[in-house]
Order: C-alpha cells, then structure tokens, then sequence
C-alpha cells in the first residue's frame, strides 16, 4: 500500500463542519493546519517558483467544492462531473491538470460529498436512458481512496441507489479495498498503462505497469466492468519498439475476463508551453516530452502531434492489437 506523507495541511474553515473535514482532521492533526479562505486562492503557493513544483505537492489542500457544472462526454461516459479531488499526489510530465492550475495542481480534497453524490443520484434519476457519469476526470481516485475512503462509499452508495454507471481511470494499483464491494456492476474501472520506460521516467510516483496489470485482472476478476487506456502515446525515439513490447506484454498477462469483455481507449499525449516551463525548472534531468519536429500548436499554448505523425502511429497501434488483443474493442483514438 503506498504511504502518503505531508508537510502540512491548508484548508478552509468550514469543512470541519463535514463529517469527512472532521476525519481528516484527526488523520493529519499532527501536521501544521494554515488556514486558507479558498483551496483556488493560496498567494504563497501561486507566487512560488515553478522549481518548488515538486514542494508545492507534498501539501494536502482541503475544501469544498463550489463548482458542480456536469459536461456533457460522448466517449466512455455521457457527463464529466467534478467529483471529490482535483489535483493529484503523482507528477505526470504531461500532466492536463497543469494546463488548469499551472503548478497548483497539488492534491485538493473536497468534503462535502454527500452534496455531490445527491447531485449526480438526482441526474442519473432523471435520465430517460442508462447513463454514465465519468467522476474521475480531475483526479486519481484510487489514489486519494488511500487518504478518504471515498470510492469505497461512493461505489457502494450508488449500487444502492443508482441505475446507470459511474466510471473513472488509474494509474494506480491500490484496488484491493474495492474488490470485495457490492458494486452491482454499476462502476466501469480502467486502467491507464504506458512502456514501464515512460511510467519510469515521465509518470512519476505512480504504479508500476506490472502491479497496473495485476490490478486490472484482480478488478475484472471481482466483476466490474473494465477497459484499458493506451495513454497517453508519447513518441519518444524509440516508440515503435517499447509500444510493440508494451502491447506484447498486454497480449501475455491480461486476464482472459479482461480480453473477452474490456474495451480499449488510446489517447495521443497533448503538451503546453506550462508543462515546458514547470518542467524545464522543475525537473531539469528529466526526459524532454516536447519534440518540436513532430508536434504542432494546438488552441492556446498547447502542441499536438502533426497528423502525418498520428496517423502512422494510429496503424501501428491499430495492427498490433488486432493481432494481440484483437477481442478488446477500441472505442476511439483521440
């Protein structure tokens, strides 16, 4: 089980009066608690350098969520919806939550739960069809089940009382407390896996692939529904070769559960002159992610790949899984 360590807590005043404020408080009261009028508003983190990047996460940031606008998603699920966290512990290079919150893109908590779970009760009740609501899109939440909890009650509450399906992505591998859950097969798991080289040297501080894979295999085991994300593809020199290995590897080790009924997404990695920047400061040794030869300006301040270079790597990807895992459906590539 990973441990997680801080070096302080900042939090607004009014989530003591949460159950989940409460708990945490008596999780971490041997931390420094600063008080803070809004987790979106702290002046010492906002003017600090982007070298202090890596500092900046090792702090708890603890609110209530104020924002609860769902976004319609015509992928894996029908609605975003913000959820429980935002932010993340880990330090992905390529991280999309760095194009938000710049280099405040540490771990914020929101406790007011119970709020956001009616919410999305009453959504899912007044669909006319069976719909699916991502609640992982701006967090790890497997990784912040570890400090709250929160998945445990979240699965269990909407087996309960939902109709349609909750969904959210990983690159974590603590799935051990979820497998025993009633979760009714209402609660679609997937898991995000890259070459190890990539989890190594640009995924920092998440899973290794082969615990990744072992945690896939145990969730489809215990009965939920599962897909796999190839995300995001990064071309790195040496990219046919350590996707080929990848995909073999996938190929030897997934469950025949997961081959037989996991479904396949594949998203090309989208980058922005932030990462470059934070990175730059940040993690100075660190493999360069941003290859201007093959990347293009995409919206403001973010590369994509060319298209001459996606499609090449789009038949690569597409060729080796029909021949590994040709029983996995791809849903898209983005």
């Amino acid at each position: 089980m990973l441990k997680l360590d801080f070096d302080g807590v900042y939090y607004e005043p009014d989530v003591m009066k949460y159950y989940l404020g409460k708990v945490l408080y008596q999780k971490y009261r041997s931390l420094p608690w600063i008080e803070i009028k809004s987790h979106n508003r702290i002046p010492e983190f906002s003017a600090a350098e982007n070298r202090s990047f890596p500092k900046l996460k090792r702090h708890l940031i603890i609110g209530i969520r104020k924002t609860h606008r769902y976004v319609e998603n015509h992928k894996v699920s029908d609605w975003l919806v913000p959820y429980t966290s935002s932010g993340c512990r880990a330090m992905c290079l390529y991280c999309y939550l760095v194009c938000n919150y710049n280099k405040c893109s540490y771990l914020r908590l929101f406790v007011n739960r119970e709020q956001m779970m009616d919410k999305l009760l009453r959504a899912d009740g007044a669909a006319l069809g069976r719909q699916t609501f991502e609640i992982g899109s701006n967090s790890d939440l497997v990784l912040e089940n570890t400090i709250t909890e929160n998945l445990l009650w979240t699965i269990e509450r909407f087996a309960r009382e939902g109709h349609g399906f909750l969904t959210f992505p990983t690159k974590f591998d603590m799935v051990g407390p979820l497998l025993d859950l009633d979760h009714r097969g209402k609660t679609i798991f997937r898991m995000s896996v890259n070459p190890p080289e990539i989890i190594k040297k640009v995924e920092i501080g998440t899973s290794p692939l082969a615990s990744r894979i072992r945690a896939l295999n145990d969730m489809a085991q215990a009965g939920y529904p599962v897909g796999l994300l190839i995300a995001p593809v990064i071309l790195l020199p040496g990219w046919r070769k350590m996707y080929g290995e990848l995909i073999e590897l996938l190929g030897d080790e997934l469950s025949e559960k997961v081959k037989n009924s996991g479904f396949i997404e594949i998203i090309f990695m989208t980058y922005s002159y932030v990462h470059r920047a934070i990175n730059a400061e940040a993690f100075p040794g660190a493999v360069k992610i941003y290859d201007k030869a093959l990347m293009t300006g995409r919206g403001r301040g973010k590369y994509c790949y060319r298209p001459g270079a996606r499609a090449e790597v789009e038949e690569f990807l597409r060729r080796e899984l029909e021949e590994e895992l040709g029983s996995m459906e791809i849903l898209y590539i983005s």
